[in-house]
């Protein structure tokens, strides 16, 4: 079946087609990028949330929630879940179909499992491109659930709309999971298994945390003698054209607590619209895609049609005897290909 053939099928909503691209794509088979720009013109109307979080957290409990309650709204959906991937067989247990029976059988819900093979951050390395497929195809929601990921693996805040990031009460010190860009990267924060002792504490924190990013950790307390804070000792008022990340409790498996996750979303959508900020990130968003297809098509480039590879292997023993070092070997490899010669 030709590449235009799949993307017509694709635009239709037909589900067999759909599956196919996003096969084509995860797997880089000839063509995929053949593909991806026929759909690259009907992209932009899906609504892509982010959910990640520690290992534990409930991630796939309220992406499960989630897709329920936009089913309800009788929005379709799709799911991106991303597995790690064993270091020594490189497969992946893929089991979210499993995890999320309840909306695995709904035509109107497509999930698709995808394993990281290797790749840090939490996602899998075509996983942008996939959620474009899958955009294109007429989904409403597009929710990408990441694997347990740690403080700096955030690549799900740069390619969704709405980042939303799980905690559970017994996750340890708060302000520590909160530490290396996390309190700049998520748009919500989800305190999951709340009926645990601690979540209200932790709730406390991750608040104090995001008034201590915002300057306005001391906008409601009073001062020493109970009066209000004035004068210098007066914190700098937050502003009001920011977003300020809310801090919602959830006990996902009992769907407490969903609703005003889904209102929290769409008030989140509703500033990004209104600020502008949908935009600037969308236009970020296609920059770094650019960059990352030019990344990828330079080392394809290098490696599968130049001889860099062979001019290293040749010289190995030279460079293990001491005699040109690593870093000469590849500047000259660089500037013959500066040069238009393949090496």
């Amino acid at each position: 079946m030709s590449e235009a053939l799949v993307a017509t099928q694709v635009l239709a909503g037909k589900v067999a087609a759909v599956a196919r691209a996003v096969s084509i794509v995860e797997n880089g088979r000839t063509g995929f990028e053949e593909l991806l720009s026929a759909l690259h013109p009907h992209l932009g109307k899906a609504r892509r949330i982010g959910i990640t979080g520690p290992p534990g957290a409930g991630k796939s409990t309220l992406t499960e929630r989630l897709t329920q309650a936009y089913r309800a709204a009788g929005m379709r959906v799709a799911v991106v879940a991303v597995d790690p991937t064993s270091p020594f067989t490189g497969g992946a247990l893929l089991g979210d179909r499993i995890r999320m029976e309840s909306v695995a059988l709904d035509p109107g819900v497509f999930i698709r499992s995808m394993a990281t093979r290797g790749s840090l951050g939490g996602l899998a390395i075509s996983t942008r491109e996939v959620c474009d497929v899958l955009d294109a195809a007429g989904f409403d929601r597009i929710l990408v659930e990441t694997v347990g990921v740690g403080q700096s693996e955030l690549d799900v805040t740069r390619m969704a709309d709405s980042s939303v990031l799980a905690l559970v009460p017994e996750s340890g010190d708060g302000i520590q999971a909160l530490k290396s860009g996390v309190m700049e990267a998520a748009d919500l924060f989800v305190i999951n298994k709340s009926d645990r002792p601690g979540a209200p504490r932790l709730q406390r924190e991750v608040e104090l945390a995001l008034d201590l990013r915002m300057g306005a950790s001391h906008r409601n307390v009073p001062a020493h003698h109970g009066a209000l804070r004035s004068g210098k000792s007066t914190p700098p008022p937050v502003d009001d054209a920011s977003w300020r990340p809310p801090v919602l409790l959830t006990v996902a498996s009992q769907n407490e607590g969903v609703a005003e996750l889904v209102a929290a979303l769409d008030a989140h959508w509703e500033w990004l619209s209104a600020s502008g900020e949908l935009e600037t990130r969308r236009r970020d968003r296609l920059a770094q895609r650019t960059r990352e297809v030019v990344d990828r098509a330079t080392r394809r480039w290098v490696w599968q049609e130049s001889h860099a590879e062979e001019a290293i292997t040749a010289r190995l023993d030279t460079i293990g005897a001491g005699d040109l070092s690593p870093y000469e070997l590849a500047t000259e490899i660089v500037a013959s290909l500066r040069e238009g010669v393949r090496v």
